[in-house]
């Protein structure tokens, strides 16, 4: 079986080729046009049929994209390329390619790749966050995206920070109209805009985390917050959830001390005597979005020997 995935992002649409195994096949990608949904459409049209013409074989279809299909309408909502909202973008692909597509958000997507043959490949439910500009999360259980009823499932940067401190104080106003969202304090840009507060400096993430390391007293002050807080809010998808692993994508997956101090602080106010739940970085980094899209087809694969 041919997979092809498809990751529609704000700047490129990005196409892969997998065989039945996993085994990357194919990659190209091409600039997304801006603001023109028709041309977007035909944009992942001509790559998947460039791709196919290439191989010689006809593939199933997945597309990852910012936001998600209405669960009542059909229609895109929450993307934030505004002209895919709103827009019966699975009806309109199925009609131009002859063929079922299948569609799941990004996040989502991630957290499939990194569940079918990432870090989470011998885990049963897989809990997978970016960590980047937003915040983002998707479920997998047994292989199998979790949408929910709402098309919701994952949706955790959103819920409000848990237990909120003085340090935390006052509480940010979110562009989805609410206050002290998850998403303010441990995406990238919460990291950013914590440092800003305190210090009155703006700096990128990746700056406080080389001077954090480079011995700078105010930029690990900055860090340990954000561990403090990811620990606390992770710990509330767990107590929920109670999956086998969560794997951390994104920007900010990259800063290699969360994965020690993070579990060692979610403990805290995880509600059970031992917490076995690892956290993990990703294994495919930034293909792992156009892989998950892949895999929205063929998950029917056999699992890893250790599960059987």
């Amino acid at each position: 079986m041919l997979r092809l995935g498809i990751d529609l992002g704000g700047t490129k649409i990005e196409i892969i080729a997998l065989d039945e195994a996993g085994r990357e096949l194919s990659r190209r990608r091409r600039p997304t046009p801006q603001g023109d949904y028709r041309a977007i459409l035909d944009a992942i049209v001509a790559l998947v049929v460039e791709t196919e013409n290439d191989l010689g074989q006809r593939g199933t279809v997945g597309l990852g994209t910012p936001g998600a299909l209405s669960q009542r309408t059909g229609l895109l909502k929450n993307s934030n390329s505004v002209c895919l909202n709103g827009q019966p973008i699975k009806q309109h692909l199925e009609r131009m390619l002859e063929r079922e597509v299948r569609i799941a958000n990004d996040a989502n997507c991630f957290a499939l790749s990194e569940a079918v043959d990432g870090a989470g490949r011998d885990a049963d439910v897989v809990f997978g966050v970016i960590l980047g500009t937003g915040c983002g999360g998707g479920v997998v259980v047994n292989r199998h995206v979790l949408t929910g009823i709402n098309a919701i499932a994952g949706e955790w940067g959103h819920n409000p920070l848990p237990l909120p401190s003085a340090a935390d104080l006052p509480l940010p106003a979110c562009f989805c109209g609410n206050t002290g969202c998850i998403e303010l304090y441990v995406s990238g840009t919460g990291l950013a805009r914590d440092f800003l507060a305190v210090t009155g400096e703006a700096a990128t993430p990746e700056t406080i985390v080389s001077r954090s390391e480079a011995g700078d007293a105010a930029c690990e002050a900055s860090l340990l917050r954000y561990e403090e807080r990811l620990a606390r809010s992770l710990a509330g998808v767990i107590n929920i959830l109670d999956p086998d692993v969560v794997v951390l994508g994104g920007g900010m997956s990259n800063v290699q001390r969360l994965y020690e101090n993070v579990p060692r602080l979610w403990s805290r106010t995880i509600a059970s005597d031992f917490v076995d739940t690892r956290l993990m970085r990703n294994v495919h980094g930034d293909s792992s979005g156009v892989r998950g899209a892949a895999w929205l087809w063929g998950t029917e694969i056999p699992l890893p020997a250790s599960k059987r």
